[in-house]
């Protein structure tokens, strides 16, 4: 069990991962991380993730209010979103914002990654569908990513980024490399003709092999979005 410093010092380390993959640049992306007591430690806005240092991070209550911080940090406006997540799924304790370029560009183009091709990310994503348009910092994000919580632990938003949610931190990080490594290879696949997808009983049975591997979350089954 980590306490709360290794808690913070593993948000910089996520921070910092996604700032070295691109999947952030100046001050976008957030990160936060569900307590024991019901706050939440959160990522503040207004700086760019490679320069998170522990003492920057904020912590919150489930209002998004600051409760422990220094000034002048406080929550990004993204908050909304992440508590909505908290909300929804008692199982999530932590929530990954970001804007890597390849599911992003799925995320502008509108096309939902709902093509069941490669085993990983079968296995630990099924499809992800591009959530309707919200303005940032509104309700309207949170709310059009609620409808689809239930089944997905990493959603694409539209026109804006992708959101991956976990049980702990490093399952949340993971789910957003597990997505932008799919977009690369669908993205690849298409241009060399067309991705091939497995028959419905080998995907049946890989995702049948979730609990095998111990997958916490929650999965969509075989679901189709695109020209639904």
């Amino acid at each position: 069990m980590m306490n709360e410093q290794q808690i913070k010092e593993q948000i910089c380390d996520v921070c910092q991962k996604m700032w070295q993959l691109g999947w952030v640049a100046a001050n976008d992306g957030n990160v936060s991380v569900k307590l024991d007591d019901d706050t939440f430690f959160a990522t503040p806005t207004g700086i760019s993730k490679s320069f998170i240092t522990p003492e920057k991070i904020v912590k919150i209550n489930a209002k998004g209010e600051v409760i422990e911080g220094l000034p002048p940090y406080r929550p990004s406006s993204e908050i909304k979103m992440h508590l909505r997540c908290y909300e929804e799924r008692e199982d999530v304790n932590a929530v990954v914002h970001a804007h890597p370029p390849v599911a992003t560009g799925f995320a502008v183009a509108h096309v939902h990654m709902d093509e069941y091709t490669m085993v990983e990310s079968i296995i630990a994503l099924g499809s992800v569908p591009v959530t309707s348009y919200g303005t940032p910092s509104t309700y309207e994000v949170p709310d059009a990513i609620t409808p689809y919580l239930k089944e997905h632990d990493a959603l694409l938003l539209a026109n804006h980024g992708a959101l991956t949610i976990g049980s702990d931190l490093l399952t949340a990080y993971y789910r957003m490399e597990t997505l932008e490594l799919t977009a690369k290879i669908n993205l690849n696949a298409h241009l060399l003709g067309g991705a091939k997808e497995l028959p419905r009983e080998n995907i049946d049975r890989l995702i049948s092999m979730r609990e095998n591997y111990k997958v916490t979350g929650r999965h969509p089954g075989y679901k189709k979005y695109n020209n639904a």
